[in-house]
């Protein structure tokens, strides 16, 4: 269709859409002082992230928490114990896509978390005292809100591309016992 086609109107339509999206993948090392000098790693691991997500300036921020768990032994590999610290964390997750046109009083953000924290290395500092635990995570990010699309508006509508003209008028006779058979199942 051309410009030069008088039948084409165009019309903006108002919906929702994905009008934004990001992904970031990052390491983080914190710092574990277990009650005990530790002896050995036995084990290190993460749960119960939470999070949540929220626009910001220059992105997306994903803030939430999760609980690091360290396993270790103590007095000369002779006791274990677990140490338990629940981290805070903020990630800035940039946005390769945002469509300007969005209207950004009916944004919503939303983010999912494709690596979910996860411990990779667990070592026992050099001083001894505590253990320097390094946890990688990935998040993708999508901004939902009303934009609007233009589409193409031909009168009298578009043409059946195979040739055919359905006429359903006059054919539910045959579905009359659907109805039937719908009710007894009520």
């Amino acid at each position: 269709m051309t410009r030069g086609n008088k039948q084409l109107r165009c019309r903006e339509i108002i919906t929702k859409a994905v009008c934004g999206k990001g992904r970031k993948f990052s390491t983080s090392t914190h710092t574990i002082t277990p009650p005990h000098r530790p002896t050995s790693i036995l084990g290190a691991w993460v749960i119960n992230t939470k999070y949540e997500a929220v626009k910001s300036s220059n992105g997306v921020e994903v803030i939430g928490t999760y609980d690091i768990n360290i396993w270790y032994s103590y007095n000369n590999n002779s006791q274990t114990d677990v140490a338990k610290e629940s981290v805070q964390f903020v990630e800035n997750v940039p946005l390769y896509y945002l469509d300007p046109k969005h209207r950004a009083s009916t944004t919503e953000v939303f983010a999912e978390s494709i690596t979910e924290p996860n411990c990779i290395e667990a070592n026992i500092s050099a001083n001894g005292n505590s253990v320097v635990v390094r946890v990688e995570r990935e998040f993708a990010v999508e901004i939902i809100a009303e934009t609007k699309v233009s589409v193409a508006v031909v009168p009298g509508g578009c043409p059946d591309p195979d040739g055919k003209d359905f006429d359903y008028e006059g054919e539910t006779e045959e579905f009359d016992d659907l109805d039937e058979l719908l009710d007894e199942e009520i």
